[in-house]
């Protein structure tokens, strides 16, 4: 079967095309509209689509919209519940209602009778429980809302899923955090990993209180309703300081959350007796609690969705019809699902914008050398990364060596000074500087102790607390940063080098030539990769008029 995988109802819109059971492309709106998140997460914006996402999936594939044999929506408004604290919810549902005429309308050729609905937590879950390394397996998806859920927990076999538990709303872990989010000065459905920074900065004092309104039931389900914040600390305004009340807030916020998560994988492991479990749902992003649960939880290993967020919704409502319609599902072996273009081409885009450039025969020693001088890189290889995280593929590049890049790459990416940034590593390195966390870790959605002998040696990504997400980088993973990483290490002695998202503040990140050009030309990077090529800022302004 040739399925086409959207999501467009909440946030982060997204298209995946799967093919005979394969994951063939996915992508984020946002990383062609260069509109952060794709849109806003309001009942009016529901009606937008992925347009050009989708057009890409396609075209990568090779195919018209009159060759899809199936259109998966993430959203079922069949189901939907009424939201009394919304009354312009309603135009939401509606408008997903009449999702079939609006894609058979921007993708002509498409019949609007092979668009169906897919649960948007069903979606979630196979995104996970069918894309993931493991056949058979427990999974758990908790996000702010779908129809009318904000939870689901159950299992699969042979590509089928059983739902074991479902969560009513308007409980919700997901819309707990975003109250919260809005209550610190950010912005929901967008900011909440800026509280989970913050909450580092933080003493867990109104653990207690919370407990009382947020905890598991016992039974798979959760008690969770935002408070009046203002019991515990006032409205915070984003005025680029924190601490105090604020960050102890999202400090108890962060650990309640984690009990929480705890206690409900436990419950379904009691249910289950499996090894193995799948994660999904926007909570899933909270690197800090997956290393909770794969410590605490009784499961043997922990697999998270590396596109957990709603933009998975695209992947796992393709990967269900797939399954449905009798395909048999090959796991997603990377997040590299998205653009890329040939070494010719990147080529060309560098003398059409009459750039001065190199192909290094030895380009990790190049890169390698650049980073041990203490030059910040950006690096542009490959297929880009589908979902939040950076893996190598767009990214900034640095050495994690002195303690003042981890301020001078928060004020190159123009954000707040609390915000921490992560390590790459080589795989077969990583248990000697970091555990407490799944090793491989190759998606960076799990938090890692950084050994304490290693904390002086690499402080610009060991956070307040003595933590850091790692990135684990083999050959298989990603041959080019794995070399980078070995010939830094025969530079400096340290396997580890800095890896943020390629992008500056409010923008996404960055996804073709042009976007990469863009911001070499406005930040203060030393060098920029694009695939074999490399450009020096100084050759740059050596060679200008």
């Amino acid at each position: 079967m040739k399925v086409l995988g959207v999501n467009a109802i909440f946030h982060d819109p997204a298209a995946a095309l799967v093919i005979d059971g394969h994951v063939v492309a996915a992508a984020e709106e946002e990383r062609f509209s260069r509109r952060k998140h794709g849109k806003r997460p309001v009942p009016f914006s529901a009606w937008e689509l992925p347009e050009q996402a989708m057009r890409w999936v396609l075209r990568e594939a090779g195919l018209r919209p009159e060759d899809l044999d199936a259109v998966g929506y993430s959203f079922d408004p069949a189901i939907a519940a009424h939201m009394p604290d919304d009354p312009y919810d309603p135009i939401r549902v509606d408008y997903a209602r009449r999702a079939p005429g609006f894609l058979a309308e921007s993708l002509p050729g498409l019949r609007a009778d092979t668009v169906h609905f897919v649960q948007h937590h069903v979606a979630h879950a196979a995104s996970s429980g069918l894309a993931g390394p493991y056949p058979t397996g427990s999974v758990l998806v908790v996000d702010g809302r779908g129809e009318a859920h904000s939870h689901l927990a159950g299992r699969y076999e042979n590509g089928k899923l059983e739902i074991l538990y479902r969560q009513e709303l308007p409980d919700s872990l997901g819309l707990l955090y975003e109250s919260l989010t809005g209550h610190l000065g950010f912005e929901r459905s967008s900011d909440e990993f800026k509280v989970m920074a913050l909450a580092s900065y933080g003493t867990p004092r109104f653990l207690d209180d919370l407990r009382e309104i947020v905890h598991a039931t016992g039974d798979g389900g959760f008690r969770a309703q935002a408070p009046d914040w203002t019991r515990f600390a006032p409205a915070r305004i984003d005025d680029g300081t924190w601490g105090g009340d604020h960050a102890d807030l999202a400090a108890s916020v962060q650990a309640v959350v984690e009990e929480t998560l705890v206690d409900l994988a436990t419950w379904l492991h009691g249910q289950t007796g499996d090894r193995y479990l799948t994660m999904a749902g926007g909570t899933a992003l909270n690197c800090v609690a997956n290393s909770r649960i794969w410590r605490e939880s009784p499961f043997d290993d922990v697999w998270v969705q590396p596109a957990a967020g709603d933009s998975g919704t695209a992947l796992g409502a393709a990967l269900h019809l797939a399954a449905e319609g009798g395909d048999t599902i090959v796991p997603a072996p990377t997040a590299a699902l998205g653009r890329s273009w040939t070494d010719d081409e990147l080529a060309g885009w560098l003398t059409t914008a009459q750039v001065p450039f190199t192909t290094p025969d030895d380009l990790a020693g190049e890169v390698a050398d650049v980073l041990a001088g203490n030059g910040v890189v950006a690096w542009f290889d490959g297929r880009s990364e589908f979902g939040p995280r950076a893996l190598g593929r767009r990214s900034l590049i640095a050495n994690p060596i002195h303690a003042e890049n981890l301020e001078r790459l928060n004020d190159v990416k123009g954000r707040e000074q609390f915000r921490p940034v992560a390590p790459m590593v080589l795989a077969d390195r990583a248990s000697e500087i970091f555990s407490g966390g799944p090793i491989p870790s190759p998606y960076m959605l799990f938090v890692h102790d950084v050994a304490e002998p290693w904390r002086e040696k690499i402080p610009t990504v060991t956070h307040v607390d003595g933590t850091a997400r790692i990135q684990t980088v083999s050959d298989e993973d990603n041959a080019g940063i794995a070399a980078l990483l070995r010939a830094f290490d025969e530079r400096t002695g340290v396997p580890v080098v800095v890896n943020t998202s390629l992008n500056t503040a409010g923008r996404p990140m960055v996804d073709d030539p042009r976007d990469a050009l863009e911001l070499f030309g406005s930040a203060p990077v030393a060098a920029l990769v694009l695939g074999p090529h490399l450009v020096r800022r100084t050759d740059l302004f050596r060679a200008a008029p």
